[in-house]
């Protein structure tokens, strides 16, 4: 090709691109939207519901009688006490390990040391956050997590796949203000 067209060529691609950008989208009837919408809600159920039947079928395996919140995380704690509760502002220090429903254990405070945050305000998965508010100083408990308490649908992009329920086994060794 010599020189002289690339200009041309150019500005031919440029004004391509400037008048397919320049297209205004379809606008959807509201018939068309309500379909859509009905089609993503149902979508949304079935995993939900696919993902209620992985943990009914983990806990009836290990036999565990565990209670569900409001949001769908799964628990039981251990070593019940009335010391510190925990509150929001206050910071957490755990002993935890992290895992999947096929045993996979993705991260530990044996290798990562222990885990502190300030509850409430953020910083870690929601279901966390829900778990350690049920807890008192000294107690451990078991936490299952469905994605949308956990990792959500991409996973955290390094050892927790997309869409994955989560099990938390942690310890709440201590509460502290700062």
């Amino acid at each position: 090709m010599s020189e002289n067209r690339l200009p041309y060529l150019s500005f031919i691609l440029v004004l391509l691109f400037l008048a397919a950008c320049s297209q205004k989208p379809k606008k959807l009837t509201l018939h068309e939207k309500n379909h859509a919408k009905e089609q993503m809600v149902k979508a949304n159920k079935g995993l939900v519901d696919m993902d209620q039947q992985r943990i009914e079928s983990y806990v009836a395996r290990h036999n565990w009688q565990m209670t569900i919140t409001e949001t769908g995380m799964w628990y039981f704690i251990q070593n019940t006490n009335k010391s510190e509760k925990a509150t929001a502002g206050k910071i957490a220090h755990l002993k935890y390990q992290v895992g999947l429903l096929d045993g996979t254990i993705c991260y530990s405070s044996d290798s990562l040391g222990e885990m502190r945050f300030k509850i409430g305000q953020g910083g870690v998965e929601s279901g966390l956050e829900e778990a350690i508010l049920l807890m008192h100083v000294g107690e451990k408990g078991v936490f299952i997590m469905p994605p949308h308490l956990a990792y959500g649908l991409l996973g955290d992009e390094k050892k927790i796949p997309p869409r994955s329920i989560i099990v938390y086994n942690a310890e709440l060794i201590n509460l502290t203000d700062y």
